[in-house]
């Protein structure tokens, strides 16, 4: 089972906000959820995004893929940064196991 770490989108037509969510690969875009990990509001200036850090890393480091536009936001979030951290940190502690 892929998982994924995705948007998924709520609001009214033509005002569209996300929900970042961790799912399924094979379930529908707004189907059924593991994890909601937080939101994004791209329809306030600046864009609002709200994302549990904590949650986030681990789904990552459980080998959860995020997708392109997610990927964007964990960047701007600072949480690709923090991962790529431990993940450096973690293979020079093992490095039989990298």
């Amino acid at each position: 089972m892929t998982v994924k770490i995705r948007l998924k989108r709520t609001g009214m037509k033509k005002a569209p906000s996300y929900r970042v969510v961790v799912a399924d690969s094979r379930s529908p875009r707004d189907g059924r959820i593991i994890e909601n990990i937080g939101w994004y509001n791209p329809r306030v200036e600046p864009s609002a995004i709200n994302i549990n850090e904590e949650k986030a890393l681990s789904w990552l480091k459980n080998g959860a893929q995020p997708t392109e536009s997610v990927a964007s936001l964990l960047k701007r979030v600072g949480v690709m940064d923090r991962f790529s951290q431990e993940k450096a940190a973690s293979s020079a502690q093992n490095p039989t196991q990298a």
